[in-house]
């Protein structure tokens, strides 16, 4: 494993990248810990706008792959599911609609990091080559 091929890559990807990587840790950790409390709110906010940049970064990226219409491919439909459902999951949690919350939250975390992330170590994609070597 080595970052090398991130960190030679354009600025967008690594922060599209890093914010990803620091959205996925936080995102487990908020899964572990007490909800409600002021940290889980604290780290929600940080989540939050680590997943926002996440998603209007990958705006800036276009792969060689699959393609929905230029320069866009599928993944970026995810993108767009992210930053709708992201206001969606704070309105549930400021009008104390725990259900909706956890769902919305989950929902993003699953689609957004972990589903994109699956495609991210696609052989010949930057991340591929981070863990696997080139």
């Amino acid at each position: 494993m080595s970052f090398a091929p991130l960190l030679n890559a354009p600025s967008i990807i690594q922060l599209h990248a890093f914010a990803a990587m620091g959205a996925l840790a936080l995102g487990l950790v908020q899964f572990s810990l007490p909800k409600g409390t002021l940290p889980h709110r604290t780290m929600g906010w940080v989540w939050v706008a680590l997943m926002a940049t996440v998603a209007v970064s990958s705006f800036w990226i276009h792969g060689r792959q699959i393609k929905l219409g230029e320069p866009w491919s599928p993944i970026h439909l995810l993108s767009i599911f992210s930053l709708i459902m992201l206001p969606l999951g704070i309105w549930y949690a400021h009008s104390h609609r725990v259900r909706g919350h956890r769902i919305t939250m989950i929902s993003i975390f699953t689609g957004g990091l972990v589903i994109a992330g699956l495609f991210t170590f696609v052989p010949g994609r930057i991340m591929h080559a981070v863990a696997f070597g080139q």
